[in-house]
């Protein structure tokens, strides 16, 4: 059975698999689209609504428990190729 983890954009639960993890390094987010990169992760719907979410709730800097604000450069970025 595979590991389910919450959005923290839309708190839906879903397999692991189905999700993409985001760490920090450095006070900047950055996605581990190989879910390898040491420390606390927090996971995420690789769609547009729930990250602009999860950006605006702010849940990426308590899912994983930073002390000041996360430069989100990189999530901006990930959307924009997105389209």
């Amino acid at each position: 059975m595979e590991p389910v983890r919450t959005c923290v954009g839309c708190r839906v639960r879903a397999p692991r698999s189905h999700l993409l993890r985001v760490v920090a390094e450095n006070s900047a987010l950055v996605l581990d689209e190989r879910a390898s990169l040491p420390g606390r992760g927090a996971w995420v719907h690789d769609t547009r609504e729930c990250m602009e979410a999860a950006l605006r709730r702010r849940a990426f800097i308590r899912a994983l428990r930073a002390s000041g604000p996360l430069d989100t450069q990189t999530i901006e970025r990930y959307l924009q190729r997105k389209g």
